[in-house]
């Protein structure tokens, strides 16, 4: 990795941040860092940029991350770096959890925020998280807030969405597995402890590494502070990676990094993989192999063979659990079968996955 800007902040800005961001860190006071994962977003980052830089308390330390962008991406990035407050660092491309790693590594302050590209911080985001610290918690992992959700332009749909899709703090390992999170990493202030004790976001993934963060963090007893209110705005566009194949290769490797660490536990009558791991990932990983086969127009039609392979991959993880029902695995051999025939009866294989989803959520597997 390598860093081609000058070590020194840039000249040009407004006096508060640049007073703020050069001010000397004293212990007493919270110092954050903001980090900006950018790769080929010209389209957003000024927005972004402006939004951190337009904060009621200011960062300690920005830093935007390119993550192997064009050369034409690349130059726009540090143009505009001679126009604001922030430090560019450029590595080759490793995705987001990546580039959000190496601007954490580069950076001293003792609390870290990160922010997507294509989102952008309401004025108050740093105040309000840094506010909600608990005094005198010594396992404090993070604060997080809610978020206001947008069009990739900006126009708000709705002014909260967090509370309304799951619970809050986080309290329960079984809430934290059996359905997203919601724990935004552009919503949250982590502790630089909490964030350092779990190695940071895991490189494998480009979709659900928030959740897996998160998830390590709460497991090595860190704390969490959630305060109702939003701090940030969510822009969610279909260019988004959430729309995408590798958010579905995430979701598998995901899948399978959590069906390795939680193995059924009989004896305290915990079945992981039947009521937890089914319910959460089923729909999604057999609805997109179900489009790739029967769509010849959808995004993921391309990528067919892969979508059946690894809904074939995730059949066999999840046969392999002696808790679920021989009745289950029948059903879902016999669905992976029909989608590898062809588009003709694949289209019949819909059906029955809607069918077998259904089942799945009704009857108790056994």
């Amino acid at each position: 990795m390598e860093d081609y800007s000058s070590p020194s902040i840039s000249k040009i800005g407004s006096k508060v941040t640049e007073t703020s961001l050069k001010r000397p860190i004293d212990t007493k006071v919270p110092t954050v860092v903001v980090v900006i994962p950018f790769y080929n977003g010209s389209e957003f980052i000024e927005r972004a940029v402006q939004s951190v830089l337009n904060q009621t308390v200011a960062p300690n330390e920005f830093i935007v991350v390119n993550d192997g962008s064009t050369e034409n991406e690349k130059q726009f990035l540090h143009d505009l770096s001679t126009r604001y407050e922030f430090r560019v660092i450029d590595q080759i491309n490793g995705g987001q959890g990546s580039a959000r790693n190496a601007g954490v590594a580069n950076s001293k302050s003792d609390f870290i925020c990160f922010l997507d590209q294509d989102d952008f911080y309401l004025k108050t985001h740093i105040q309000s998280l840094v506010e909600a610290i608990p005094e005198n918690d010594p396992h404090f992992g993070w604060v997080y807030g809610d978020l206001i959700e947008a069009e990739g332009d900006g126009n708000v749909i709705r002014t909260s969405m967090v509370r309304e899709h799951s619970k809050h703090p986080k309290t329960h390992i079984l809430d934290l597995l059996r359905n997203d999170m919601h724990v935004l990493p552009s919503a949250s202030l982590i502790s630089r402890t909490a964030f350092e004790a779990v190695g940071g976001f895991d490189p494998q993934f480009m979709g659900y590494e928030d959740d897996d963060l998160f998830l390590r963090i709460f497991r090595k007893n860190f704390t969490n502070t959630f305060i109702d209110k939003s701090v940030t705005v969510w822009c969610i566009h279909t260019e988004s990676t959430s729309y995408g194949i590798r958010m579905s290769r995430s979701r598998l490797r995901y899948f399978k990094k959590l069906a390795a660490a939680f193995p059924d536990d009989p004896i305290k009558r915990r079945f992981y993989m039947r009521d937890v791991f089914i319910p959460r990932f089923h729909n999604q990983i057999v609805s997109e192999a179900i489009v790739a086969a029967t769509q010849k127009d959808s995004k993921f039609a391309q990528h067919k063979d892969e979508l059946i392979g690894m809904y074939k991959e995730y059949v066999d993880i999840v046969c392999a659990s002696p808790a679920v029902s021989e009745a289950t695995k029948r059903k879902l051999r016999a669905q992976a079968r029909l989608l590898s025939t062809g588009s003709s009866v694949a289209i019949k294989a819909a059906h029955f996955g809607v069918r077998t989803l259904q089942g799945l959520r009704k009857i108790r597997l056994r």
